[in-house]
């Protein structure tokens, strides 16, 4: 399993937003979706539909396990990997942390239903950015 580089983490995790895109089932990339994108535990990356299970990209990249992200002037093939529950609160405090300035959309991106769909970003082996 291929690994984030310090400059790939620092770039991606600056990044207000991240563009997402799932791949469909022949392979090719949906359309980019803007989502939030929080660095936590051991220098992970974690992102969560703020539409829980009902989100559409949310579906496709559990569908498909892989995508396409782009953030930060990184472009990085994806593993979407079921995060542990043992991080959510770790990536709870990161997303209030990141995300205070919003707050009416912070709480939403902490309930249980955005806790479920909370992913580890992982790089796809043999990318590069």
């Amino acid at each position: 399993m291929s690994t984030w580089t310090d400059h790939e983490l620092q770039r991606i995790a600056a990044a207000d937003e991240l563009e997402i895109a799932p791949l469909r089932g022949d392979g090719t990339p949906h359309g980019p979706v803007p989502i939030w994108v929080v660095r936590v535990v051991d220098d992970d990356l974690y992102v969560r539909s703020w539409r829980g299970a009902n989100g559409a990209w949310f579906r496709a990249a559990q569908a498909r396990g892989a995508g396409h992200l782009r953030a930060g002037g990184v472009e990085k093939d994806v593993t979407f990997v079921k995060a542990d529950t043992d991080v959510e609160d770790a990536v709870d405090a990161a997303y209030r942390s990141k995300y205070a300035r919003y707050p009416s959309y912070v709480e939403p991106m902490l309930s249980a239903a955005a806790r479920a769909t909370t992913l580890r970003l992982v790089p796809r082996a043999g990318e590069v950015s």
